[in-house]
Protein backbone atom coordinates (compact mmCIF):
# COMPACT_ATOMS: atom_id res chain seq x y z
CA UNK A 1 0.00 0.00 0.00
CA UNK A 2 1.13 3.52 -0.72
CA UNK A 3 1.82 5.64 2.32
CA UNK A 4 2.25 9.41 2.46
CA UNK A 5 3.72 10.65 5.71
CA UNK A 6 5.44 13.78 6.97
CA UNK A 7 7.85 12.61 9.67
CA UNK A 8 10.49 14.80 11.20
CA UNK A 9 13.24 12.35 10.20
CA UNK A 10 13.61 9.73 7.46
CA UNK A 11 16.47 7.23 7.20
CA UNK A 12 17.29 5.46 3.95
CA UNK A 13 19.57 2.50 4.69
CA UNK A 14 22.39 1.36 2.41
CA UNK A 15 21.18 2.87 -0.84
CA UNK A 16 23.47 3.27 -3.84
CA UNK A 17 23.67 6.97 -4.68
CA UNK A 18 23.24 7.79 -8.38
CA UNK A 19 24.14 11.46 -8.73
CA UNK A 20 27.26 12.51 -10.67
CA UNK A 21 27.20 15.89 -8.89
CA UNK A 22 27.42 14.26 -5.47
CA UNK A 23 30.69 13.42 -3.70
CA UNK A 24 28.97 10.15 -2.76
CA UNK A 25 28.15 9.13 -6.35
CA UNK A 26 28.41 5.37 -6.83
CA UNK A 27 28.69 4.68 -3.10
CA UNK A 28 26.25 2.75 -0.93
CA UNK A 29 25.45 4.76 2.16
CA UNK A 30 22.81 5.66 4.72
CA UNK A 31 20.99 8.95 4.16
CA UNK A 32 19.41 10.75 7.08
CA UNK A 33 16.78 13.37 6.25
CA UNK A 34 15.62 15.79 8.92
CA UNK A 35 13.01 18.50 8.42
CA UNK A 36 13.23 18.32 4.66
CA UNK A 37 17.02 18.50 4.42
CA UNK A 38 19.74 15.86 4.07
CA UNK A 39 21.54 16.10 7.38
CA UNK A 40 23.99 13.18 7.21
CA UNK A 41 25.31 10.71 4.63
CA UNK A 42 27.55 7.77 5.49
CA UNK A 43 27.63 4.58 7.50
CA UNK A 44 25.27 5.64 10.25
CA UNK A 45 25.05 2.35 12.14
CA UNK A 46 22.12 2.20 14.55
CA UNK A 47 20.87 5.70 13.76
CA UNK A 48 17.19 6.01 14.62
CA UNK A 49 14.54 7.92 12.67
CA UNK A 50 10.77 8.33 12.57
CA UNK A 51 10.66 6.46 9.22
CA UNK A 52 13.24 3.95 8.00
CA UNK A 53 13.56 2.43 4.51
CA UNK A 54 15.71 -0.67 4.65
CA UNK A 55 15.71 -3.25 1.86
CA UNK A 56 18.12 -4.74 -0.63
CA UNK A 57 18.77 -3.15 -4.00
CA UNK A 58 17.84 0.43 -3.14
CA UNK A 59 19.19 3.20 -5.34
CA UNK A 60 18.66 6.92 -4.76
CA UNK A 61 18.88 9.80 -7.22
CA UNK A 62 17.81 13.44 -7.41
CA UNK A 63 14.04 13.56 -7.93
CA UNK A 64 12.78 12.72 -11.40
CA UNK A 65 10.90 15.25 -13.49
CA UNK A 66 8.33 14.71 -16.24
CA UNK A 67 8.01 17.46 -18.83
CA UNK A 68 4.70 16.70 -20.57
CA UNK A 69 1.64 15.48 -18.67
CA UNK A 70 -2.06 16.38 -18.73
CA UNK A 71 -3.79 16.43 -15.35
CA UNK A 72 -7.17 17.66 -16.65
CA UNK A 73 -7.80 20.30 -13.99
CA UNK A 74 -9.52 22.65 -14.64
CA UNK A 75 -12.37 21.35 -16.77
CA UNK A 76 -11.60 17.67 -17.29
CA UNK A 77 -11.46 16.38 -13.73
CA UNK A 78 -13.42 13.29 -14.79
CA UNK A 79 -10.22 12.16 -16.55
CA UNK A 80 -7.66 13.24 -13.96
CA UNK A 81 -7.42 15.71 -11.11
CA UNK A 82 -4.32 17.45 -9.84
CA UNK A 83 -4.47 15.17 -6.79
CA UNK A 84 -4.77 11.88 -8.71
CA UNK A 85 -2.19 13.04 -11.23
CA UNK A 86 0.23 13.79 -8.41
CA UNK A 87 -0.44 10.35 -6.92
CA UNK A 88 0.32 8.71 -10.27
CA UNK A 89 3.49 10.77 -10.58
CA UNK A 90 4.68 9.81 -7.10
CA UNK A 91 4.01 6.14 -7.87
CA UNK A 92 6.18 6.55 -10.97
CA UNK A 93 9.04 8.14 -9.04
CA UNK A 94 8.47 11.75 -10.06
CA UNK A 95 8.98 14.57 -7.59
CA UNK A 96 8.20 17.18 -10.26
CA UNK A 97 5.77 17.26 -13.20
CA UNK A 98 5.23 19.88 -15.89
CA UNK A 99 1.56 19.97 -16.91
CA UNK A 100 0.40 21.04 -20.36
CA UNK A 101 -2.17 23.84 -20.77
CA UNK A 102 -4.87 21.83 -22.62
CA UNK A 103 -7.52 22.32 -19.97
CA UNK A 104 -10.85 24.16 -19.89
CA UNK A 105 -10.19 27.04 -19.65
CA UNK A 106 -6.76 26.82 -21.27
CA UNK A 107 -3.81 27.85 -19.11
CA UNK A 108 -2.99 30.90 -21.22
CA UNK A 109 -2.79 33.77 -18.72
CA UNK A 110 -1.46 34.75 -15.32
CA UNK A 111 -4.61 33.65 -13.48
CA UNK A 112 -4.47 30.16 -14.98
CA UNK A 113 -0.84 29.67 -13.99
CA UNK A 114 -1.46 30.93 -10.47
CA UNK A 115 -4.42 28.57 -10.11
CA UNK A 116 -2.16 25.56 -10.75
CA UNK A 117 0.67 26.85 -8.55
CA UNK A 118 -1.53 27.63 -5.54
CA UNK A 119 -3.80 24.60 -5.77
CA UNK A 120 -0.89 22.16 -5.88
CA UNK A 121 1.27 23.72 -3.16
CA UNK A 122 0.37 21.07 -0.59
CA UNK A 123 0.74 18.01 -2.84
CA UNK A 124 3.61 15.51 -2.41
CA UNK A 125 4.69 16.19 -6.02
CA UNK A 126 5.66 19.68 -7.22
CA UNK A 127 3.50 20.68 -10.20
CA UNK A 128 4.90 23.18 -12.73
CA UNK A 129 2.48 24.76 -15.22
CA UNK A 130 3.35 25.09 -18.90
CA UNK A 131 1.72 28.23 -20.30
CA UNK A 132 0.06 28.19 -23.72
CA UNK A 133 1.93 29.90 -26.55
CA UNK A 134 -1.33 31.15 -28.06
CA UNK A 135 -4.64 32.25 -26.58
CA UNK A 136 -6.85 29.23 -26.05
CA UNK A 137 -4.10 27.11 -27.66
CA UNK A 138 -5.86 27.97 -30.92
CA UNK A 139 -2.75 28.99 -32.85
CA UNK A 140 -4.05 32.44 -33.77
CA UNK A 141 -2.53 35.07 -31.47
CA UNK A 142 0.19 35.03 -28.84
CA UNK A 143 -0.77 34.59 -25.20
CA UNK A 144 0.59 36.59 -22.25
CA UNK A 145 3.82 34.64 -21.95
CA UNK A 146 5.82 37.18 -19.97
CA UNK A 147 3.10 37.48 -17.30
CA UNK A 148 2.83 33.69 -17.11
CA UNK A 149 6.59 33.34 -16.71
CA UNK A 150 6.51 35.81 -13.81
CA UNK A 151 3.70 33.80 -12.18
CA UNK A 152 5.46 30.43 -12.37
CA UNK A 153 5.20 29.01 -15.91
CA UNK A 154 8.41 27.07 -16.62
CA UNK A 155 7.94 26.73 -20.40
CA UNK A 156 5.44 27.45 -23.15
CA UNK A 157 3.59 25.10 -25.46
CA UNK A 158 0.20 24.60 -27.03
CA UNK A 159 0.50 21.07 -25.68
CA UNK A 160 -1.24 18.50 -27.83
CA UNK A 161 -1.89 21.16 -30.49
CA UNK A 162 1.07 21.84 -32.76
CA UNK A 163 1.70 25.44 -33.83
CA UNK A 164 0.91 25.51 -37.56
CA UNK A 165 1.82 29.09 -38.49
CA UNK A 166 5.54 29.64 -39.11
CA UNK A 167 5.09 33.39 -38.73
CA UNK A 168 3.40 33.03 -35.37
CA UNK A 169 5.97 30.56 -34.07
CA UNK A 170 8.94 32.73 -35.03
CA UNK A 171 7.32 35.65 -33.19
CA UNK A 172 6.92 33.44 -30.13
CA UNK A 173 10.57 32.34 -30.37
CA UNK A 174 11.70 35.96 -30.54
CA UNK A 175 9.40 36.96 -27.67
CA UNK A 176 10.61 34.34 -25.19
CA UNK A 177 14.26 34.97 -26.05
CA UNK A 178 14.07 38.20 -24.04
CA UNK A 179 13.65 36.25 -20.79
CA UNK A 180 15.48 33.06 -21.84
CA UNK A 181 12.22 31.13 -22.19
CA UNK A 182 11.81 27.86 -24.05
CA UNK A 183 9.04 26.59 -26.33
CA UNK A 184 7.90 22.97 -26.49
CA UNK A 185 6.52 21.79 -29.82
CA UNK A 186 4.69 18.53 -30.56
CA UNK A 187 5.49 18.38 -34.30
CA UNK A 188 2.48 17.61 -36.49
CA UNK A 189 1.45 19.24 -39.77
CA UNK A 190 -2.33 19.20 -39.50
CA UNK A 191 -2.79 19.68 -43.23
CA UNK A 192 -1.28 16.30 -44.08
CA UNK A 193 -4.02 13.68 -43.79
CA UNK A 194 -5.62 14.99 -40.59
CA UNK A 195 -7.91 11.93 -40.58
CA UNK A 196 -4.95 9.60 -40.06
CA UNK A 197 -5.36 7.15 -37.19
CA UNK A 198 -1.96 5.41 -37.30
CA UNK A 199 1.32 5.44 -39.20
CA UNK A 200 0.88 5.37 -42.97
CA UNK A 201 2.41 2.13 -44.25
CA UNK A 202 1.65 -1.35 -45.51
CA UNK A 203 0.46 -2.13 -41.99
CA UNK A 204 -2.21 0.62 -42.04
CA UNK A 205 -3.39 -0.64 -45.43
CA UNK A 206 -3.59 -4.20 -44.11
CA UNK A 207 -5.55 -3.07 -41.05
CA UNK A 208 -7.86 -0.87 -43.11
CA UNK A 209 -7.06 2.27 -41.10
CA UNK A 210 -6.28 5.69 -42.61
CA UNK A 211 -2.61 6.51 -42.16
CA UNK A 212 -0.61 9.60 -41.26
CA UNK A 213 2.86 9.69 -42.81
CA UNK A 214 6.01 10.48 -40.88
CA UNK A 215 6.42 13.44 -43.22
CA UNK A 216 3.74 15.30 -41.23
CA UNK A 217 6.10 15.31 -38.26
CA UNK A 218 9.35 15.74 -40.15
CA UNK A 219 8.27 18.84 -42.06
CA UNK A 220 7.45 20.66 -38.82
CA UNK A 221 10.73 19.58 -37.21
CA UNK A 222 12.77 20.80 -40.20
CA UNK A 223 10.81 24.06 -40.39
CA UNK A 224 11.03 24.82 -36.68
CA UNK A 225 14.78 24.18 -36.57
CA UNK A 226 15.15 26.85 -39.26
CA UNK A 227 12.88 29.22 -37.31
CA UNK A 228 14.82 28.65 -34.08
CA UNK A 229 18.07 29.37 -35.91
CA UNK A 230 16.63 32.55 -37.41
CA UNK A 231 15.33 33.76 -34.03
CA UNK A 232 18.42 32.64 -32.10
CA UNK A 233 16.05 31.09 -29.58
CA UNK A 234 15.38 27.79 -27.83
CA UNK A 235 12.98 25.05 -28.90
CA UNK A 236 12.31 21.57 -27.53
CA UNK A 237 10.62 18.90 -29.64
CA UNK A 238 8.64 16.28 -27.75
CA UNK A 239 7.11 13.03 -28.96
CA UNK A 240 9.73 12.55 -31.69
CA UNK A 241 8.83 9.32 -33.47
CA UNK A 242 10.76 8.96 -36.76
CA UNK A 243 14.36 8.34 -37.69
CA UNK A 244 14.43 11.34 -40.03
CA UNK A 245 13.14 13.73 -37.35
CA UNK A 246 15.87 12.51 -35.05
CA UNK A 247 18.48 13.02 -37.76
CA UNK A 248 17.35 16.62 -38.32
CA UNK A 249 17.75 17.26 -34.58
CA UNK A 250 21.13 15.52 -34.48
CA UNK A 251 22.41 17.75 -37.29
CA UNK A 252 21.00 20.88 -35.63
CA UNK A 253 22.89 20.05 -32.44
CA UNK A 254 26.11 19.51 -34.39
CA UNK A 255 25.60 22.98 -35.87
CA UNK A 256 25.42 24.48 -32.39
CA UNK A 257 21.70 25.29 -32.34
CA UNK A 258 19.81 25.33 -29.04
CA UNK A 259 17.53 22.46 -30.08
CA UNK A 260 16.62 19.57 -27.78
CA UNK A 261 14.19 16.67 -27.89
CA UNK A 262 12.36 14.04 -25.87
CA UNK A 263 10.66 10.76 -26.71
CA UNK A 264 7.83 8.88 -25.06
CA UNK A 265 8.32 5.51 -23.39
CA UNK A 266 5.66 3.98 -25.64
CA UNK A 267 7.44 4.97 -28.87
CA UNK A 268 10.46 3.09 -27.52
CA UNK A 269 8.42 0.02 -26.56
CA UNK A 270 5.76 -0.39 -29.25
CA UNK A 271 5.62 -0.05 -33.03
CA UNK A 272 2.86 -0.08 -35.64
CA UNK A 273 2.81 -3.89 -35.73
CA UNK A 274 1.40 -3.89 -32.19
CA UNK A 275 -1.85 -2.39 -33.51
CA UNK A 276 -2.92 -5.67 -35.10
CA UNK A 277 -5.48 -6.19 -32.32
CA UNK A 278 -6.81 -2.62 -32.63
CA UNK A 279 -5.92 -1.84 -29.00
CA UNK A 280 -7.26 1.69 -28.53
CA UNK A 281 -4.76 2.29 -25.72
CA UNK A 282 -2.15 2.34 -28.49
CA UNK A 283 -3.94 5.06 -30.44
CA UNK A 284 -1.58 7.96 -29.87
CA UNK A 285 -0.33 11.09 -31.59
CA UNK A 286 2.29 11.06 -33.02
CA UNK A 287 1.37 7.49 -33.97
CA UNK A 288 3.46 4.41 -33.35
CA UNK A 289 5.87 4.13 -36.25
CA UNK A 290 7.82 1.35 -37.98
CA UNK A 291 10.23 -1.06 -36.33
CA UNK A 292 13.09 0.80 -38.03
CA UNK A 293 11.93 4.12 -36.56
CA UNK A 294 11.62 2.53 -33.13
CA UNK A 295 15.18 1.19 -33.37
CA UNK A 296 16.42 4.64 -34.42
CA UNK A 297 14.85 6.11 -31.26
CA UNK A 298 16.52 3.46 -29.12
CA UNK A 299 19.83 4.27 -30.81
CA UNK A 300 19.17 7.94 -30.05
CA UNK A 301 18.94 7.05 -26.36
CA UNK A 302 22.27 5.24 -26.59
CA UNK A 303 24.16 7.95 -28.48
CA UNK A 304 22.82 10.88 -26.43
CA UNK A 305 20.85 12.63 -29.18
CA UNK A 306 17.66 12.26 -27.13
CA UNK A 307 17.84 14.56 -24.12
CA UNK A 308 15.04 13.23 -21.93
CA UNK A 309 11.97 11.04 -21.62
CA UNK A 310 8.51 12.64 -21.60
CA UNK A 311 5.69 10.42 -20.37
CA UNK A 312 2.97 12.13 -22.47
CA UNK A 313 0.62 11.04 -19.71
CA UNK A 314 -2.78 11.65 -21.29
CA UNK A 315 -5.49 9.93 -19.24
CA UNK A 316 -8.94 9.29 -20.70
CA UNK A 317 -12.15 8.10 -19.13
CA UNK A 318 -13.42 4.59 -19.90
CA UNK A 319 -15.95 5.67 -22.54
CA UNK A 320 -13.29 7.43 -24.62
CA UNK A 321 -11.19 4.30 -25.03
CA UNK A 322 -13.50 1.28 -24.89
CA UNK A 323 -15.06 1.69 -28.35
CA UNK A 324 -14.18 1.34 -32.01
CA UNK A 325 -10.61 2.37 -32.87
CA UNK A 326 -11.85 5.08 -35.23
CA UNK A 327 -13.73 6.90 -32.49
CA UNK A 328 -11.33 6.43 -29.56
CA UNK A 329 -9.42 9.45 -28.26
CA UNK A 330 -5.66 9.77 -28.78
CA UNK A 331 -3.33 9.19 -25.84
CA UNK A 332 -2.43 6.87 -22.99
CA UNK A 333 -1.71 7.18 -19.30
CA UNK A 334 1.78 6.21 -18.26
CA UNK A 335 3.42 8.09 -15.40
CA UNK A 336 3.48 4.99 -13.19
CA UNK A 337 5.28 2.83 -15.77
CA UNK A 338 7.70 5.18 -17.59
CA UNK A 339 10.81 4.22 -15.63
CA UNK A 340 10.14 0.49 -15.82
CA UNK A 341 9.47 0.66 -19.57
CA UNK A 342 12.73 2.51 -20.19
CA UNK A 343 14.68 0.15 -17.96
CA UNK A 344 13.12 -2.89 -19.65
CA UNK A 345 13.36 -1.96 -23.30
CA UNK A 346 16.90 -0.50 -23.59
CA UNK A 347 19.40 -3.36 -23.15
CA UNK A 348 22.21 -2.53 -20.79
CA UNK A 349 21.00 0.96 -19.93
CA UNK A 350 22.74 2.15 -16.80
CA UNK A 351 21.18 3.76 -13.76
CA UNK A 352 23.30 6.82 -14.53
CA UNK A 353 21.79 7.19 -18.01
CA UNK A 354 18.28 6.69 -16.63
CA UNK A 355 18.83 9.44 -14.08
CA UNK A 356 20.24 11.68 -16.80
CA UNK A 357 17.11 11.15 -18.95
CA UNK A 358 14.59 11.44 -16.11
CA UNK A 359 16.21 13.99 -13.81
CA UNK A 360 19.44 15.75 -14.75
CA UNK A 361 18.66 16.77 -18.33
CA UNK A 362 15.03 17.87 -17.92
CA UNK A 363 15.96 19.94 -14.86
CA UNK A 364 18.84 21.56 -16.72
CA UNK A 365 16.69 22.29 -19.80
CA UNK A 366 13.90 23.96 -17.86
CA UNK A 367 15.95 25.66 -15.17
CA UNK A 368 14.82 23.53 -12.22
CA UNK A 369 18.12 22.15 -10.98
CA UNK A 370 18.49 20.69 -7.50
CA UNK A 371 21.36 20.96 -5.04
CA UNK A 372 21.97 17.22 -5.38
CA UNK A 373 22.58 14.51 -2.84
CA UNK A 374 24.92 16.03 -0.31
CA UNK A 375 24.77 17.02 3.32
CA UNK A 376 22.82 20.21 3.95
CA UNK A 377 20.90 20.21 0.68
CA UNK A 378 17.12 20.30 0.36
CA UNK A 379 15.70 16.83 -0.01
CA UNK A 380 14.16 15.95 -3.37
CA UNK A 381 14.83 12.26 -3.95
CA UNK A 382 13.62 9.29 -5.97
CA UNK A 383 14.20 5.81 -4.52
CA UNK A 384 14.18 2.90 -6.97
CA UNK A 385 15.37 -0.62 -7.71
CA UNK A 386 16.36 -1.25 -11.33
CA UNK A 387 16.91 -5.00 -10.92
CA UNK A 388 13.57 -6.35 -9.69
CA UNK A 389 10.77 -7.38 -12.04
CA UNK A 390 7.03 -6.93 -11.56
CA UNK A 391 3.79 -7.42 -13.43
CA UNK A 392 1.76 -4.25 -13.75
CA UNK A 393 -1.67 -4.62 -12.16
CA UNK A 394 -4.60 -2.18 -12.22
CA UNK A 395 -4.12 -1.75 -8.47
CA UNK A 396 -0.63 -0.33 -9.15
CA UNK A 397 -2.12 2.58 -11.10
CA UNK A 398 -2.92 5.71 -9.09
CA UNK A 399 -4.20 7.67 -12.07
CA UNK A 400 -7.95 8.27 -12.17
CA UNK A 401 -7.98 6.79 -15.69
CA UNK A 402 -6.66 3.33 -16.52
CA UNK A 403 -5.85 3.60 -20.24
CA UNK A 404 -2.39 2.14 -19.74
CA UNK A 405 -1.36 -0.61 -22.23
CA UNK A 406 1.32 -1.95 -19.90
CA UNK A 407 -1.24 -3.49 -17.53
CA UNK A 408 -0.55 -7.25 -17.20
CA UNK A 409 2.91 -6.89 -18.78
CA UNK A 410 6.05 -7.85 -16.91
CA UNK A 411 8.52 -4.99 -16.59
CA UNK A 412 11.93 -4.70 -14.99
CA UNK A 413 12.57 -1.91 -12.50
CA UNK A 414 10.46 -0.82 -9.58
CA UNK A 415 10.00 2.60 -8.02
CA UNK A 416 10.10 2.38 -4.23
CA UNK A 417 9.01 5.94 -3.55
CA UNK A 418 9.93 9.60 -3.37
CA UNK A 419 10.89 12.12 -0.72
CA UNK A 420 9.76 15.65 -1.56
CA UNK A 421 8.28 18.64 0.26
CA UNK A 422 9.34 17.09 3.59
CA UNK A 423 7.15 14.08 2.86
CA UNK A 424 7.90 10.44 2.04
CA UNK A 425 5.54 8.75 -0.40
CA UNK A 426 6.27 5.02 -0.45
CA UNK A 427 4.87 2.51 -2.95
CA UNK A 428 5.52 -0.60 -0.95
CA UNK A 429 6.51 -1.55 2.57
CA UNK A 430 10.23 -1.25 3.15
Amino acid sequence: MKQAISPKSILIKQAKIVDPSSPFHGQSADILIENGKISRIGQLGKQEADQTLDQQGLQVSPGWMDIFSNFGDPGYEFRETLETGAAAAAAGGYTDVMVIPNTNPTIHNKAGVEYIVHKTAILPVTIHPIGAITRGAEGKELAEMYDMKASGAVAFSDGTKSIQSAGLLVKALQYVKAFKGILIQLPDDHSINPQGLMNESVVSTRLGLPGKPGMAEELIVARDIELAQYAGSRIHFTGISTARSLQYIREAKKNGLDVTCSVTPYHLFFCEDDLKDYDTNLKVNPPLRSMADRQALRDGIADGTIDCIASHHLPHEYDSKVLEFEYAKFGMAGLETTFAVLNTIIPGITAERIVELLSTNPRKLFGLTTSGIKEGSDCKLTIFDNSSSWTVKPSDLRSKSKNNPFVNRELKGKVIGIVNNNRATINQPA
